[in-house]
């Protein structure tokens, strides 16, 4: 950490530059002599990428960044604040520091916050961050989170990980046990410490088998960000034998869509033929495998059972995306340009043999506009297009 990159001049030289060319900036060379070009170089790249990510941070003065790649694995404020709405208490530490985002929001939940962070460089500009930020009640240590706790033999109301999502080698992984540090594997040596634990794992994984591999979990959060799944968090509880939680959420523009379920509860799909109107759940319902359920709260019908689109007569209020089907049609080219004069349409497929991009390049389709194609299957295992209309 090269503490003259927060000098004021340089500070300003940073914030001048968040739209300039970092290869044309990088050839010009450093105006400073205690701060190289690539010092300069990595802070820009870095707070460029908090600017919708973590505003807090953005705006706020002598943040120190680390590298880009730290910023783009770490949680954004929105998530942070969603898992700091699951804890309380009057302890907490995070076993996998990193950034500080959730170290910073659990602060604001969970009186005293212990923020571990393995490499020293990034555990001291967590550090100073906080400061800046005025989170006087967070403390940073520089060392493995499993290796504190076995240091200390000390009791927390809550236990914070983040596992990495890649193996020695390097490459990506789908199981919590091949993640770093392996949960699944030191779980009882964690609820020494604990009776709640959560787990924040990649949207990846599967579901089913984190499940499988945990125990006493509690709830299953789905997180999604304006339709894009960000995290999947897993609440256990010491001694907990009853059936999971699923709560989904997507943090849409307009508003926040929200579906729980129970993990085994029963429930049984209807189906029939496309109706008046089509149901896209969100991509949290989608990951956390809520397609029964769906079917029977909501007194919709699927159009096939790997199709995962709804439909019904009269327009309901659906956490998802809702359509108004205009035309019922087969996949065929001259068919399709003769509903369709302008050769525009926003196009999707569920449960269909083609892909979008082998769709678009067979029947010659522009990508826009207010028609939504949708590609799929019905009851009757006959391939169908819907031609749509948002509501």
């Amino acid at each position: 950490m090269n503490k003259a990159i927060l000098n004021k001049e340089v500070q300003d030289f940073i914030n001048s530059n968040l739209k300039s060319d970092i290869t044309k900036l990088i050839l010009k060379g450093s105006p400073f002599d205690t701060v190289s070009i690539q010092e300069i170089a990595e802070q820009i790249e870095a707070k460029s990428k908090c600017k919708k990510k973590l505003p807090t941070w953005f705006t706020s003065k002598n943040i120190y960044y680390p590298n880009k790649l730290n910023i783009e694995q770490t949680s954004s404020e929105i998530t942070a604040k969603h898992k700091a709405n699951l804890v309380s208490g009057k302890t907490l530490i995070d076993l996998t520091g990193g950034f500080g985002i959730d170290s910073y929001y659990f602060s604001q939940k969970v009186k005293n916050v212990t923020h571990c962070e393995i490499n020293e460089d990034l555990s001291k500009i967590v550090s100073h961050n906080f400061t800046e930020l005025g989170a006087k009640n967070i403390k940073t240590f520089a060392e493995n989170g499993f290796e504190y706790l076995e240091k200390i033999k000390g009791k927390f109301d809550w236990i914070y990980a983040d596992p990495s999502r890649r193996n020695e080698a390097k490459g990506k992984v789908f199981l919590l046990q091949d993640c770093l540090p392996n949960i699944p594997e030191n779980l009882d040596f964690l609820f020494q410490f604990t009776n709640n634990i959560l787990l924040k794992i990649s949207p990846i994984l599967d579901i089913k088998s984190a499940i499988n591999e945990l125990k006493f979990v509690k709830e299953i959060h789905v997180v999604a960000v304006e339709n894009e799944v960000k995290e999947v968090l897993f609440l256990l509880q010491k001694n907990y034998n009853q059936q999971a939680d699923f709560k989904t959420i997507n943090y849409a523009k307009k508003s926040n869509e929200i579906f729980n379920f129970n993990f085994n509860s029963t429930f049984t799909a209807t189906y029939s033929e496309p109706k008046k109107y089509l149901y896209e759940p969100n991509v949290a319902i989608l990951k956390a495998g809520a397609f029964q359920q769906i079917s029977t709260f909501y007194k919709i019908d699927k159009l096939h059972q790997h199709s995962h689109l709804y439909t019904s007569e009269n327009l309901i209020d659906f956490p998802g995306r809702v359509f108004k089907i205009i035309q019922i049609t087969t996949n065929n080219k001259k068919e399709l340009a003769k509903l369709i004069p302008t050769k525009k349409a926003n196009i999707t497929t569920r449960n269909f043999p083609e892909s979008v991009a082998q769709i678009r390049k067979k029947i010659n389709f522009k990508e826009g506009g207010n028609i939504y194609l949708f590609f799929t299957t019905n009851i009757n295992n006959k391939l169908i297009v819907l031609v749509c209309v948002k509501v």
